[in-house]
């Protein structure tokens, strides 16, 4: 009977974490906003907002079903039984949760997914081409990437881990963000004028809004209210913790002043880094995480994005996509045999042989995002024209040309 089955407790942990990951997407408009110029701020945190509405109504008629339907078994995709939540009743149970629950509990990642990949085409897709490609992209990328990792397809049949999205949350948007910033060109002025935040103050904001709820992203995914998102919760907490701490070093070390842009970076690059093992790895791990990120992702979004010429706007690749890659290798050199999955599989530093499964992982995700979202893209293009505004609109801001809002009407500049 379901009530043998359901934890009170364990269904009313996942339904918190469920509300406080949903708030991740709006803080994420924030800190996005914030980064780009008044004249767009607007549209950015518009391509962020608009995917609770449509990526969540695809979550519930097919995404969830492609994810996590069918027999568990497939490669590739779940299955189509599961189409419109189809079959799923009160009674339905998933692990100690109603069903229901799983459900909007993986329905927020999918939302802060798809928002996090907006931040690399800032201040120059079409609205309505950005809303075609995050249609496309949660159903052909990023519900079958959740089955081959999380669903029992491919990825985790190699033996890969992901405790809570290195692979299917983080490298999968950072990868898709640089393939669509590589098809749309640079933005106009780009190595000319300076594009510097125009609201600091957003961005801590949004970064505040989501390291309260990644907490319950990371711990939330132990799916339970037990040791193990204890374990989430402080791995988390470490990371993130050493990351700001380390980031802040980096620039008083390169510039000779800190500043609360680059803590704020830091912050989220700590959360990346820990995502895919958090739940895997040790305290002392994750603190190393931390330290040896800050310096890699500002390598990547200083000098990476420079020497190869991508306008990566937001740096979700520098972030998210370096941070994750980061972060899974990590996870095959300190997951502890004691929280492995496979007891046979663990960490390269317990003697353990995860580390080449992880690789694979990642390559393979990579490979797999790369070329659908070119594809996507390529399709979106053909069909609906191009994807970039116009130079006129691009000069003239987004807000106004694509959705004839200002945020700051009384403002008369050009920024």
């Amino acid at each position: 009977m379901m009530m043998d089955v359901i934890s009170a407790g364990d269904t009313a942990f996942v339904l918190i974490c469920t509300m406080l990951v949903f708030l991740m997407t709006p803080a994420l408009a924030f800190f996005y906003g914030g980064m780009v110029r008044r004249k767009n701020v607007l549209n950015t945190m518009f391509m962020s907002f608009m995917v609770c509405g449509v990526v969540g109504l695809l979550w519930i008629v097919a995404g969830y079903s492609i994810s996590f339907g069918g027999d568990k078994t497939a490669l590739f995709i779940g299955g189509f039984d599961k189409l419109f939540l189809s079959g799923v009743t009160v009674d339905s149970v998933t692990g100690t949760i109603p069903e229901f629950v799983y459900i909007g509990f993986q329905g927020m990642f999918a939302l802060i997914t798809v928002a996090i990949l907006t931040g690399s085409v800032a201040e120059r897709m079409k609205f309505t081409r950005v809303v075609a490609f995050v249609a496309a992209w949660l159903l052909l990328v990023y519900a079958p990437l959740a089955h081959m990792v999380w669903g029992g397809g491919f990825i985790s049949q190699l033996g890969a881990l992901d405790f809570a999205g290195g692979d299917v949350v983080h490298i999968s948007s950072g990868v898709s963000g640089l393939v669509l910033c590589l098809m749309l060109g640079k933005r106009r002025g780009s190595g000319i004028v300076s594009y510097t935040p125009h609201n600091i103050p957003f961005v801590l904001l949004g970064t505040g809004g989501l390291l309260f709820g990644w907490f319950a992203f990371n711990a939330g995914s132990a799916l339970g209210a037990n040791g193990l998102a204890g374990q989430a919760l402080m791995t988390t907490f470490a990371a993130s913790a050493t990351a700001i701490c380390s980031w802040m070093i980096v620039e008083r070390v390169k510039t000779g002043k800190p500043t609360l842009m680059g803590a704020c970076t830091g912050c989220l690059a700590g959360l990346v880094v820990i995502t895919p093992g958090a739940g895997f790895v040790p305290i002392w791990a994750a603190i190393i995480e931390g330290i040896i990120v800050s310096p890699i992702c500002y390598f990547a979004i200083t000098a990476l994005k420079k020497k190869f010429g991508y306008d990566d706007a937001l740096d979700a690749f520098g972030c998210h996509g370096i941070g994750g890659i980061v972060g899974g290798i990590c996870t095959g050199l300190f997951t502890m045999p004691e929280l492995a999955l496979d007891p046979n599989t663990y960490g390269l530093v317990y003697g353990g042989s995860l580390l080449l499964p992880q690789l694979e992982g990642i390559g393979i995700t990579i490979v797999f995002v790369s070329v659908m979202t070119f594809l996507i893209a390529t399709v979106i293009k053909l069909v609906g024209g191009d994807l970039r505004v116009s130079k006129e609109e691009e000069a003239n801001g987004l807000d106004i040309g694509e959705h004839n809002e200002s945020a700051y009407p009384a403002f008369l500049g050009m920024d």
